[in-house]
């Protein structure tokens, strides 16, 4: 049973529920919450995401939780963004035009034209580099995919994984404490949960004094 703890950002996005009993079929609790006071004080962070950049980047203004999630990665606090709660750590996003959290360099871009969107399904993630997070997980293991755009990140040393969809883009991203994924763990299967599980003891770990 892990003691951490740990909020899962509560900004509107519809898969909330299913990210906490992930988590809590391992053992941790994790809070749902909204409020900045308590996640300013979290000791780790996962910023699921359904929808769209524009709108997502809204609700956290309407929040008050842009400064406050921004604030709370620089300080150290391990983080695991999922699907849009990617995108939205990127500089920029086509999807709306709009200005996102600027904590990887590079923008989020549409998928190319000619291809089915959204992109919807199982696909494999293969691996550029070692990661806690990533674990004993098999190189070019399939995970859940849903979504329309793609992050693009300014230079490769934030990308953790990358998949092929008519084009090769990140499908995982990695910095210090920060790990984010285009695909849905907590739809994955067991893999899926692997990675909230290798989360969990990166967490423990940096909150070890």
């Amino acid at each position: 049973m892990s003691s951490l703890r740990i909020v899962i950002i509560d900004y509107g996005a519809g898969n909330l529920r299913s990210v906490a009993k992930a988590l809590e079929s391992l053992g941790a609790s994790p809070r749902v919450s909204s409020d900045p006071a308590e996640i300013a004080r979290a000791e780790a962070l996962v910023l699921p995401g359904q929808g769209a950049c524009d709108s997502a980047m809204l609700a956290l203004e309407q929040r008050s939780l842009t400064a406050t999630v921004k604030g709370a990665i620089e300080r150290g606090a391990p983080f695991f963004g999922v699907c849009v709660g990617l995108q939205l750590l990127f500089d920029w996003s086509e999807e709306g035009g709009v200005q996102c959290l600027g904590l990887i360099p590079g923008a989020v871009r549409r998928l190319p034209p000619g291809l089915k969107v959204p992109h919807m399904g199982w696909n494999t993630a293969h691996l550029q580099r070692d990661h806690p997070v990533f674990a004993g997980v098999p190189q070019d293991t399939h995970f859940y995919f849903v979504h329309s755009f793609c992050p693009a990140p300014a230079t490769s040393e934030s990308v953790l994984a990358t998949t092929s969809y008519g084009v090769e883009f990140c499908s995982a991203a990695a910095r210090d404490n920060l790990v984010a994924t285009q695909f849905h763990p907590e739809k994955s299967g067991v893999w899926g949960l692997k990675l909230y599980e290798n989360f969990l003891r990166f967490a423990e770990q940096s909150a070890r004094p």
